[in-house]
């Protein structure tokens, strides 16, 4: 990720392009692959906190995705770069709630992204308390990104708006 833990900035991403394979007949990105930029994104992100394959590997826990929402806002072709900006948004001793967004190299937000993950131990598979150490790291990160103002569709519901 390009920031650092110090900086109160989201923790940003590589750049990722628009593969030809997720294009679909109307020439744009399918949406199925907004979600795997988030997730590409978020692993990224996840390592930094201290939730990568090694941590998975040395203590048989990791996250599982509960809930995820996408807000698709505007669309991307064939060889576009991307770059997803994330943030914690809340957490607690098992569970935190991100926020992301996917920027188009010229500064466009094209979609939002925001969800929550479990700290999980595999051997049940259960959701448990995370360790003090990714607790800390967890705390650290949450604290710099709740400097940001706080996003304007966070937390948003779903439905149709009526006109009265």
């Amino acid at each position: 990720m390009a920031s650092t833990m110090t900086e109160p900035a989201p923790l940003m991403s590589s750049f990722y392009a628009v593969e030809a394979g997720w294009i679909d007949y109307n020439q744009h990105m399918n949406m199925g692959y907004y979600t795997v930029l988030f997730d590409r994104a978020a692993d990224e992100a996840y390592a930094e906190i201290g939730f990568g394959p090694e941590y998975r590997d040395a203590s048989g826990c990791t996250t599982y995705t509960a809930e995820f929402h996408v807000r698709y806002l505007r669309e991307l072709k064939l060889g576009d770069r991307v770059q997803a900006a994330f943030r914690i948004l809340d957490y607690d001793e098992k569970r935190f709630h991100s926020y992301q967004e996917l920027i188009r190299e010229d500064g466009t937000v094209v979609a939002t992204g925001e969800g929550i993950a479990l700290h999980v131990d595999q051997s049940g598979p259960k959701v448990a308390p995370m360790p003090e150490a990714i607790l800390a790291r967890l705390r650290q990160v949450a604290e710099q990104h709740g400097k940001l103002p706080r996003p304007e569709t966070a937390g948003r519901g779903m439905g149709l708006r009526r006109r009265r």
